[in-house]
Formats: C-alpha cells, sequence, structure tokens
C-alpha cells in the first residue's frame, strides 16, 4: 500500500488498549485520503504498529479545533468514540505542544480534553443518546434502561434485558454479579451482530459493588475482547445512575485499570485515566529506528520503547 507524506505515528496505551497515533496535518490535501479497511487491517497485522484503535489526525475543519480525528478499529472499521484513544490523542499533542487543554473534532462532534498529567487526562465524551432511534436499534424500545434480549435458553437466560446507549457508539450492558463468571468471548460476537443492532454494537457486562463503584468487561465492536474500553466505561457509568444502581460520579474498573466517570448535571460525561506513550515511526518504513518517546520528546509519560520491524 502508499501512505500519505507525514504518516508519523506513535505507538501509546491507554489501560492497555492499544492505540496507535497517526498524525497526517503536515500533508498536502493531495497526498491525504481515506484509508481502505483493507489498509487498516494491513497496518493492525504488523507487529510493530498492531493496534485496537487507530487515531488518525488531520488538518482542522472547524475553527478552534487541533485536529479532525477519524477513529479506525482494527477490522478496518470506524468507529464514532473512543475514550483511551482520545486521552492518548490529548497526552501526544501535549507532548507537542506544551498546552494542557484542546478541542479535537471526531464523527460524534467536537470534545473537550485536558491533560492534568500522565496519569490523569479528562476528556469530555460528550452526552449520551438514549432514544431508540439514536443508538440505534432496529426496533423502537420506548424503555432502552431494559430491553428485550437474551443469552441462552428463554425459560432460563443466561444474561438478559441489557441497558443499551449511545455514547459516540451503540453500547449494550448486561448487568451481572460477577463480570469473569461469563464466556464473553464466546457470546460477543454473537451479540456485537445481532439483528437488534444494525451499526453493530459493544457488549459488556457490568458488576454494580457499591453506589460509587462499577467493574467491566467488555467485547469490543471490530476489536473483541479488551483490556480497556473508555466508551464503555461511560456507557456503563451512565446506565447505572439512569437505572438508580449508582451516583453520577463512580470509579469503573477494566481488566487493564481503573477510570473515572462523571455525568454532570449539564448531560455532559467526563472520563479521567492515564495514558502512556511507547514510542514512535513512520508508518510503510521497512525498517524504521523507532525511538523510545521518553528519549524523543521528554513529553509527559513518556515511557519504554518500541521494536524496530528488522526486529520482528
Amino acid at each position: 500500500m502508499t501512505y500519505p507524506e507525514h504518516s508519523t505515528y506513535w505507538k501509546m496505551h491507554g489501560l492497555g488498549n492499544q492505540i496507535l497515533v497517526v498524525d497526517q496535518r503536515g500533508a498536502s490535501a493531495a497526498n491525504v485520503q481515506a484509508m481502505t479497511a483493507a489498509d487498516v487491517v494491513t497496518i493492525a497485522s504488523e507487529p510493530p504498529t498492531a493496534f485496537d484503535q487507530m487515531m488518525v489526525l488531520q488538518t482542522p475543519r472547524t475553527a478552534q479545533t487541533a485536529a479532525h480525528v477519524v477513529i479506525y478499529n482494527s477490522d478496518g472499521s470506524e468507529a464514532g468514540a473512543c475514550g483511551n484513544g482520545m486521552r492518548c490523542v490529548a497526552l501526544y499533542e501535549s507532548s507537542r505542544t506544551d498546552a494542557r487543554d484542546f478541542n479535537f473534532e471526531t464523527s460524534a462532534g467536537v470534545l473537550r480534553a485536558r491533560v492534568h498529567d500522565a496519569n490523569r487526562i479528562s476528556v469530555d465524551m460528550g452526552s449520551p443518546k438514549f432514544d431508540w432511534q439514536d443508538i440505534p436499534l432496529a426496533e423502537p424500545f420506548h424503555d432502552t434502561r431494559a430491553i428485550e434480549l437474551q443469552v441462552g435458553p428463554i425459560d432460563d437466560p443466561i444474561l438478559h434485558s441489557p441497558s443499551v446507549v449511545n455514547v459516540g457508539n451503540p453500547h449494550a450492558i448486561f448487568w451481572v454479579d460477577d463480570v469473569l463468571a461469563y464466556d464473553l468471548a464466546g457470546f460477543g460476537p454473537m451479540l456485537e451482530n445481532h439483528p437488534h443492532f444494525p451499526e453493530r454494537a459493544n457488549i459488556s457486562l457490568a458488576h454494580v459493588v457499591d453506589r460509587k463503584t462499577i467493574v467491566v468487561r467488555t467485547w469490543e465492536r471490530g476489536a473483541g475482547l479488551t483490556q480497556a474500553c473508555g466508551s464503555a466505561a461511560c456507557a456503563a457509568a451512565v446506565c447505572a445512575a439512569r437505572t438508580n444502581r449508582t451516583d453520577r460520579a463512580v470509579s469503573v474498573t477494566l481488566p487493564g485499570g481503573t477510570l473515572e466517570i462523571s455525568w454532570g448535571d449539564d448531560n455532559r460525561i467526563w472520563m479521567t485515566g492515564p495514558a502512556v506513550m511507547e514510542g514512535r515511526g513512520v508508518l510503510g518504513a521497512a525498517a524504521n529506528e523507532i525511538r523510545s518517546a521518553g528519549a524523543e520528546s521528554g513529553g509527559p509519560g513518556a515511557q519504554g520503547s518500541l521494536r524496530t520491524k528488522a526486529d520482528v
């Protein structure tokens, strides 16, 4: 494949969610074109650039924004939101500019981000959508706090009645007592592609520990089982508050770590958590030297290194 000029990437992660940040803002308009699904899958299949989500930064289209961000899943599909990815983008931009506050445009709208330090990056994830047509669902469900959907026999389902919401992408949350007691890898693909969800959906198991604590495990649309899904943490938090299981500010523990989620009175969701820089390279360079972020940028949270293609 042919890569646009200036296709520098940063390999990063947010709570183990592998993120590839590709900055194309220096490329001429003639050399920036949408990547095909096959292009994205190829990039994801290479060990140095393997990712769960790829965040492509393009020249801003809206005034007062730092970049237009296109988000890809590892299967080549586009995503409307990625909370862990947006924290990585904010940390990258802060290391590059020394600024702390940013606006980024995505297909889900303009999102704000604030870098307190590498361990505390806050992202405005927008407002949740609960109407069935906005999630979207294939047919009307007037109470999306619990829809008719189950796993297992009709008379004795293993899981049933998930809450559903759109927080930039569709989510279904099943309430359970133990998130590890179910074969999420087994039924996740079936539920992701269930006819209820014309745009597919992220499928989560959520255990409410108390009014301020939730444990979540997610099968992520287009990526599979994940160490952390920021939008799923937001989805679980708002659905838990909406069904009076929790308060509107909670800690959400994922396999990769914990995020702080706050659903404000203004209906905006703020997510706070860490991000880590691992290294950088250039897409398509057969044997690029990929320098460690710490040695190269000195940016906040820079650490680790990446192998070159020659090492794998």
